[in-house]
């Protein structure tokens, strides 16, 4: 076999850039018309059309899959005009063959019998499949306001006539002595649709992300959950309430320059009334500490309820589960999003994509054709976004894997809060000396110039090569009354003689040149660090590291970050120049 010449060589490499630098430019446009439009079903544009057949093609890569049609928004407003149920995993072998697993029509009126049962008509939507199990999404149920509004609207302007219900099953409008009993008739019906909705789907498990029992404005109840439902209707499901805060409390995290270690909400709130509640059977299995968690900061809490939701999908071999917060356009895509990645890095979904293809289907289906109102939130400073996908690299551990792999008896590390796998993003100089790069939410991780010194596991101080202790951790206060902060007193950054000389560098590609040295890293602040040797990165992170690189690098081309202070090492501006150069994208947005 002939090598093939350094001409054809360089061709074909030359090729191979030109093609990755288009699909990150494809990620950037996507996620320039984001930012600026909030997506309507019955407001379509070719552009959007054309987002909506990527998205189908990137599904059809790996899936048979039948369409739930949602015409100018006929069903939901605020849902893609083509919903994807996905059907089974397609092989090479099977791919020109298709038979049905279910009985679309019957899913499509099902769809549309059981859509008032739920906020803002956004009802149980299939979005993942995994070993034959579907992770669905939608918004929490509606309260008796909207119900009986959405029920009056469709009778007027259908001509007096409804058949949202079906022929059999016509809506009873209550008589005035007897409200509550009609108020009972009328949940009994709508709920009963979203019951057999979520049977239909194989559902079993309910996930309710809201901090609230009932949603309150203006001292009325606007929506409600399965877990208030009086009169026990979802009974025969497994209901979790693992309340996480809205997207209000991002603006906190943008506010301290997206750091999420030490942002700990505020669960002393008037309005945040719903406890955590997880059967035992979920527990038990995990080593996790559930009664702290109103003193987890973010970064803690959403690794321990990932790690809760993969559990729950890979504990029942036939059940699906059901993810939701309020109106499922906040939280919901962030849980989602994470699912579908995490799932994606161990190879159990869209085996066949590559980074910039999975990150261009969970932008454009799970945020922009579900209805996440980007423009809105970054207007308020509500960045949750930018976190979700800056989140990857806090799971990029093994722990977070779906994989059933026997853990290595002979490490000499124990699993902390910050695993090996986030160590492993520098490159050396040819020379050696000190390097620097950029961890998640932009701490500095700077290398052991010794190589080969001893390191322990314990957090140290950059300066005074101290230990971290409790001690040295105090309570804070913000404007926000969402948040609590946990911070250590700044070591003065007057004693820092000279800065870190080298460019921030992230490459997971590097990593294994690496093995040998030492590392340590900034984890809950810029000064402290965990220290421990470096191995080669897994195939999990390498897949992490490539999805969150990409998205930094076309969100720095495009929304930029706002800085309410001028970061010390300027961090935020160097990690996303670096990556915007890394992949051939020009920062359009700086940084203020």
């Amino acid at each position: 076999m002939m090598a093939a010449s350094p001409s054809v060589s360089g061709s074909l490499t030359a090729s191979g850039q030109t093609l990755s630098g288009r699909k990150s430019e494809e990620i950037a446009d996507l996620i320039d018309l984001f930012s600026k439009t909030q997506y309507r079903a019955k407001e379509v544009s070719r552009r959007v059309e054309t987002i909506e057949k990527r998205c189908l093609e990137l599904f059809g890569r790996d899936y048979k899959y039948s369409v739930i049609h949602n015409t100018n928004g006929e069903v939901c407003g605020h849902y893609p005009q083509q919903i994807v149920f996905l059907e089974y995993e397609s092989t090479e072998l099977h791919k020109d063959r298709f038979e049905s697993t279910v009985q679309i029509t019957k899913l499509q009126d099902l769809v549309n019998r059981s859509k008032m049962a739920r906020c803002r008509g956004r009802f149980v939507c299939p979005v993942i499949l995994y070993n034959g199990k579907h992770i669905c999404r939608s918004s929490t149920l509606a309260g008796w306001g909207e119900l009986y509004g959405r029920t009056g609207y469709n009778y007027i302007f259908s001509g007096g006539t409804d058949d949202t219900w079906g022929a059999e099953s016509e809506p009873e409008v209550p008589e005035e002595d007897s409200v509550r009993n009609g108020d009972s008739q009328l949940f009994d019906k709508v709920r009963g649709l979203d019951i057999k909705l979520l049977r239909y789907l194989s559902v079993r498990y309910i996930c309710d992300l809201m901090v609230e029992n009932k949603k309150v404005k203006f001292g009325l109840n606007v929506t409600s959950s399965e877990k208030v439902d009086k009169a026990q209707r979802y009974a025969d499901f497994t209901l979790l309430s693992v309340p996480y805060p809205g997207c209000e409390f991002f603006k906190d995290y943008k506010d301290r320059d997206y750091t999420a270690e030490g942002l700990v909400f505020n669960w002393n709130q008037d309005f945040v009334d719903a406890p955590l509640t997880i059967p035992a059977c979920f527990t038990k299995n995990l080593s996790i500490n559930w009664s702290e968690y109103q003193s987890w900061d973010l970064v803690h809490q959403t690794q321990n309820y990932l790690k809760l939701l993969l559990h729950i999908i890979n504990s029942d071999d036939e059940s699906g589960l059901l993810v939701h917060c309020i109106s499922g356009w906040d939280r919901t895509p962030l849980f989602v999003s994470l699912l579908r990645l995490s799932l994606w890095a161990d190879g159990a979904v869209h085996a066949s994509l590559e980074p910039t293809e999975i990150l261009y289907l969970t932008i454009a289906y799970d945020w922009f054709l579900f209805g996440h109102m980007l423009p809105d939130r970054l207007t308020k400073g509500e960045e949750i976004f930018f976190f979700c996908f800056n989140f990857l690299k806090h799971i990029v551990s093994e722990k977070f894997s779906a994989k059933k792999k026997q853990r290595r008896k002979n490490s000499q590390f124990k699993d902390t809060d910050f695993t090996v796998d986030d160590l492993c993003k520098l490159k050396s100089r040819e020379a050696r000396g000190s390097v620097t790069s950029l961890s998640s939410d932009f701490s500095l991780i700077t290398e052991d110039a010794g190589g080969a010194s001893s390191l322990t596991n314990e957090a140290v101080d950059l300066f005074s090569g101290q230990p971290l202790g409790a001690s040295s951790w105090r309570k804070g206060h913000t404007s926000s009354p969402q948040t609590v902060l946990w911070n250590r007193p700044d070591p003065m950054h007057e004693r820092l003689a000279h800065p870190f000389s080298q460019e921030a560098k992230s490459s997971s590609s590097s990593s294994s040149n690496q093995s040998e040295q030492g590392f340590t890293r900034a984890g809950s602040s810029p000064m402290s660090v965990p220290g421990r040797r470096c191995p080669s990165p897994s195939e999990r992170q390498v897949r992490l590291e490539a999805v969150r690189e990409v998205f930094l690098a076309a969100y720095s081309s495009t929304v930029g970050l706002k800085s309410s202070a001028p970061s010390p090492s300027g961090a935020i501006t160097g990690l996303l120049e670096q990556f915007a150069r890394g992949v051939g994208l020009r920062g359009t947005n700086s940084i203020i």
